[in-house]
């Protein structure tokens, strides 16, 4: 891994975004620091990367003795005055505009060192509108990483109209040089780069399911094996959380009013029965109890 002057990062979130940056940039030898809103929620964050690094161990992927190191980098809290002295933050919580501005606000009065970044990893929401929050927006960046965090290379970096260069590039070498990811650059637009190509891709699989037109597995069957897509769009949903597709698209259609980025009513009942996917057990497919 290379140099930086990034050396302490925080994390506001421990789900499945929190939790895999956190053990990404662990791994990358460096001291970071989760919140959590309870102890309920650390334990929880918590378990997720064991259980990461406990797979990464048994393919062969992290060595034994890491494993505890990685850990041991790691300290959850559930105080953001803990988060003073972070040269980076990174705020991976739910995708709600309402909140992610709160999180940037308070933030922005507890952070105290005059050259540290706040980055957000939103899939969807506008830099603009959570720079705003704070009074140094030149400092604000989205750094956009996928699921599972510590397996996907990309990130997309985007920086908003307020952004400083000298952000953009540190951001920039630490994201490549020192966690090893591919670098997107994507202009601040609601979905970024891969949302916009993707999310339309899988609302439209969500009418043709709706419609009667096929059957989910025949639909995703034929993306497989006829377009050799890893995985077909509505196992992928259930992957990525009905809740997040429902809530990108709808910063996306508030953005740009184009009907392709409308959540279809189909996908709105789902989230309303609390059907997300593969975290609650059922979504496009039933996973078995939690």
């Amino acid at each position: 891994m290379g140099t930086t002057d990034i050396q302490r990062v925080g994390v506001i979130g421990s789900g499945l975004m929190g939790s895999g940056i956190a053990e990404v940039c662990s791994r990358a030898e460096l001291d970071v620091l989760v919140f959590e809103v309870s102890p309920e929620a650390i334990a929880a964050g918590r378990a997720r990367v064991v259980s990461s690094l406990d797979r990464a161990r048994d393919r062969g992927k992290l060595a034994p003795e890491e494993h505890a190191a990685v850990l041991e980098r790691i300290t959850f809290t559930g105080d953001l005055d803990d988060f003073a002295d972070r040269d980076l933050t990174v705020e991976a919580i739910i995708e709600r505009e309402a909140d992610k501005v709160d999180v940037f606000s308070r933030l922005d009065k507890i952070v105290t060192r005059p050259d540290a970044i706040l980055a957000t990893n939103t899939s969807s929401i506008p830099i603009m509108k959570v720079a705003m929050a704070t009074h140094r927006p030149e400092q604000v960046i989205g750094v956009h990483f996928f699921n599972p965090a510590p397996v996907l290379k990309l990130v997309e970096l985007v920086p908003s109209l307020m952004t400083a260069e000298s952000v953009e590039a540190r951001v920039r070498a630490f994201a490549t040089d020192v966690l090893g990811k591919t670098v997107i650059r994507s202009q601040d637009k609601a979905g970024f780069v891969v949302n916009s190509l993707l999310v339309p891709y899988i609302l439209a699989a969500i009418r043709m399911l709706d419609s009667g037109f096929a059957s989910a597995q025949d639909i995703d069957d034929g993306m497989v094996l006829g377009c050799a897509h890893p995985m077909g769009p509505l196992h992928l949903a259930d992957l990525i959380g009905l809740d997040t597709i429902k809530a990108i698209a709808e910063a996306m259609y508030e953005e740009f009013k184009e009907p392709l980025y409308a959540a279809p009513p189909f996908l709105l009942r789902m989230v309303d029965a609390g059907l997300l996917g593969k975290k609650t057990g059922r979504g496009f497919y039933e996973y078995g109890t939690r």
